[in-house]
């Protein structure tokens, strides 16, 4: 078993159909990730509020899989890198009628302006 491996659980699914911590804020995201280790979603780092990687940094969960329609990468927070990874628990990616960003009726009107 590699190293990344270790870390992911397949059988773990996502916590919601959102970031987490901008769901319980009325926040908004651009793009969502999934933790491979507990199923935590959080948006990405391009999204205001960066919650996916602050996960990492609290926890410690290195590995997310991308949480988008028609997208199965996974990346390693320590490497800096892509990596490979099993699949996952369904659902394997947010509802395709969210919008991105999303979720609609949070969006700021100058949400570009906004990404990092």
């Amino acid at each position: 078993m590699t190293e990344t491996e270790a870390v992911i659980d397949p059988t773990v699914p996502p916590s919601g159909t959102g970031c987490v911590e901008c769901d319980q804020v009325d926040g908004w995201w651009f793009h969502l990730r999934r933790c491979a280790t507990c199923g935590h979603i959080g948006c990405c780092d391009t999204s205001p509020s960066q919650h996916a990687s602050a996960h990492y940094r609290e926890t410690g969960h290195p590995v997310v899989r991308t949480f988008e329609p028609g997208e199965d990468w996974f990346w390693d927070y320590p490497a800096g890198d892509y990596t490979d990874g099993p699949p996952l628990a369904a659902p394997e990616h947010r509802p395709v009628e969210q919008t991105v960003p999303g979720p609609a009726g949070r969006v700021p009107d100058d949400w570009r302006r906004q990404l990092h």
